[in-house]
């Protein structure tokens, strides 16, 4: 057994054959440090020409820094890393959200607008001694919040974050959201008390509480992905894409990678799902997840003389006024993130591949974000700086109601005993990086006791 909380390792005997680990993101090379410091031999096969994979770094000649993609790290992960000195304390973090252009906080904000406060009410009166579940994620929010701050705030943004009407989507998507509204108070209330950005609905392998907050690396979030790979480097193969996993009698017994075919005793993956499904060779017990869907995404990073231009560091957009969901100005977060007197302001649109979006000139879509952000920052076209844009395919789990029983067996088992799939994208799962973390050196340890 492993002991997570203290992270603590028990030595495992060593296996003839190596496990072959796939990717080396956050989830893979936890997994990797996890093998190494147990003692079990393994190989870990990168197929880009670096080591970080969604958890990278940049930064520009102007000073600007920017991430791969939206991360939360606390103290408690990065002490577990051992980044903790590294890493700067997060002193404030906000969400508010736009509706006909008005701002209202989250979550306070919201409960006191009478007709969402008194809609969440008869909603809670009515589920009292109803037994029936929800069958669907329109359902959940409605019976969870009320009619009315699902129907104006919760549908219309996960709607436009998954690109699936919210009647398509499981219950469990509502489901996976950490935390309840009183658990949520608490930790907002302690952050002003104590003058952190407590972590409030980040973190579910873990207890949340008032001393675990938000902290951010000194050079990036790809620091924790260096540490991690630290005594590893004999063991990772860069530019070595896996081509085939290979499958005899529902048992993994070898990786093909580069044209060449080396034997294992497993495989621990972090490639999405759907993507897994088409590397298996010698069985037919993962097609299902081949219609596992993942929302593409365009993150438009703008900058911007100024400071604070936003009400909050992220603001929500419910509805189809704008064509992006949400707006995260980091640098109210996180001021070093950029020079002086200047930010970054981060826009997400949700997309689907072939699309007007997807395939417009990264000119244009700048363009039509800058003249929707006129309507929410006075002088935004004087102030702009330039920007660029990132497209990812494959961002965030969809979770529709089709495949919602082959999705729950998936979360509970891959189908084979040797092969494991971990990381967001590979369990399919809606989890930041700190579940992340836990979640791999414990299904990896579980993945020890049965080689």
């Amino acid at each position: 057994m492993i002991d997570s909380i203290n992270g603590n390792f028990m030595k495992v005997k060593k296996i003839g054959k190596p496990i072959a680990v796939i990717g080396a993101g956050l989830a893979g090379l936890t997994a990797a440090n996890f093998l190494r410091h147990n003692d079990t031999d393994f190989v870990l096969y990168e197929a880009g020409k670096r080591i970080s994979g969604l958890a990278a770094s940049f930064k520009d000649a102007e000073g600007f820094s920017y991430d791969f993609g939206a991360h939360f790290i606390t103290n408690r992960l990065a002490g577990a890393i051992g980044v903790s000195s590294e890493c700067r304390t997060i002193e404030y973090y906000g969400e508010t959200v736009w509706l006909k252009g008005k701002i209202y906080k989250y979550p306070v904000g919201l409960m006191k607008v009478p007709r969402m406060a008194f809609s969440g009410a008869v909603s809670k009166f009515k589920s009292f001694g109803n037994g029936s579940g929800p069958r669907s994620a329109a359902d959940w929010f409605r019976k969870k919040y009320g009619t009315v701050l699902a129907d104006t705030v919760a549908l219309p943004l996960i709607e436009a974050w998954s690109g699936a009407k919210a009647d398509d989507l499981s219950p469990s998507l509502g489901e996976s959201l950490p935390g309840s509204i009183g658990k949520t108070l608490y930790l907002k209330a302690a952050s002003r008390v104590l003058g952190r950005a407590v972590a409030c609905g980040y973190n579910r392998e873990m207890p949340e509480k008032a001393s675990v907050w938000h902290v951010y690396p000194e050079r990036g979030v790809s620091v924790l992905c260096e540490k991690l790979a630290e005594g590893l480097e004999d063991r990772i193969k860069l530019e070595t894409p896996v081509e085939e996993i290979l499958v005899e009698n529902e048992k993994v017994v070898a990786i093909k990678a580069k044209g060449e075919t080396k034997e294992v005793s497993a495989v621990i993956s972090t490639a999405p799902a759907n993507i897994l499904a088409k590397l298996v060779r010698g069985t037919n017990s993962l097609e299902h997840l081949k219609k596992f869907r993942y929302r593409p995404m365009l993150f438009v990073n703008m900058r911007f003389s100024g400071r604070g231009l936003l009400p909050d560091t992220v603001v929500w957009f419910p509805g189809d006024e704008f064509p992006f969901f949400r707006l995260t100005e980091a640098t109210i977060s996180m001021p070093w993130l950029a020079p002086e007197g200047k930010t970054i302001i981060t826009i997400d649109i949700g997309c689907e591949k072939g699309d007007e979006f997807w395939t417009m000139d990264e000119e244009s879509v700048t363009e039509i974000c800058l003249e929707h952000m006129a309507k929410i920052i006075p002088g935004a076209r004087a102030k702009f700086l330039g920007a660029n844009v990132l497209r990812t395919p494959i961002a965030y789990p969809v979770f529709l109601n089709e495949y919602e029983n082959e999705r729950k067996n998936f979360e509970r088992s891959t189908g084979i005993d040797n092969l494991l799939s971990i990381g967001r994208n590979g369990e399919f799962a809606h989890i930041f990086m700190e579940d992340v973390y836990w979640r791999t050196r414990r299904k990896v340890g579980n993945l020890m006791q049965r080689a």
